[in-house]
């Protein structure tokens, strides 16, 4: 397509209006407070979405807590990584692998347990900026934590800390709950042709 004046000039139009709208939206939205956020579906990216914003909060200078609740048999990229910074991270791996691994259900549900006594710690802490729970959705799915208590655990979190929750099968009261969700699909993934996970994407 082909540049031109009248082009350019609506073009301009258009992003004077739509720079109005925007403003008039942030100039009324003032209010900050700590976010609940749930990273769900069948896609790829929910833990690395996560593990962004970890990132970007520790580039604000907060302190940071992780727990990983059915990762845990083999170490990943980013529990490598962000175990540089102990000074800012609390980075807690208390899966056992995932479930078709363990095949024991009494133990995924003391190991879920286990970890949700520390993510318990990390949503009591007000000098916490962000908690990631990695996989808590899973646990939840499977019914190795009771969910009443979670759902009241999190709510009853310092007013400005944010949690990210991470996992398919978000359970619905989790999703009301949430301040923000996405819901990451599947179009291709690398696996269904025959493609093992790969250090740096997956792992």
């Amino acid at each position: 397509m082909t540049d031109s004046p009248d082009r350019d000039e609506r073009h301009l139009a258009r992003m004077q209006r739509k720079k109005a709208v925007i403003d008039e939206r942030i100039a009324n939205s003032p209010n900050e407070c700590g976010l609940l956020l749930v990273l769900t579906g069948n896609g790829k990216g929910k833990s690395s979405s996560a593990f962004g914003m970890l990132a970007r909060s520790m580039g604000h200078g907060m302190q940071c807590g992780v727990v990983q609740f059915i990762k845990g048999r083999n170490s990943t990229g980013e529990e490598l990584f962000f175990r540089r910074f102990p000074e800012q991270v609390r980075f807690h791996v208390m899966g056992e692998g995932f479930t078709w691994e363990t095949q024991d259900r009494q133990r995924d549900i003391a190991a879920a347990e286990a970890a949700w006594e520390v993510s318990r710690e990390l949503l009591r802490d007000p000098s916490i900026g962000l908690v990631v729970l990695d996989e808590l959705n899973i646990a939840l799915k499977h019914g190795y934590l009771d969910l009443d208590q979670v759902l009241t655990d999190l709510q009853a979190r310092p007013p400005m800390q944010h949690v990210v929750v991470t996992g398919r099968g978000a359970k619905p009261e989790m999703i009301e709950l949430a301040d923000t969700v996405t819901e990451m699909g599947v179009i291709k993934h690398a696996f269904q042709a025959g493609i093992k996970a790969q250090k740096g994407v997956e792992l």
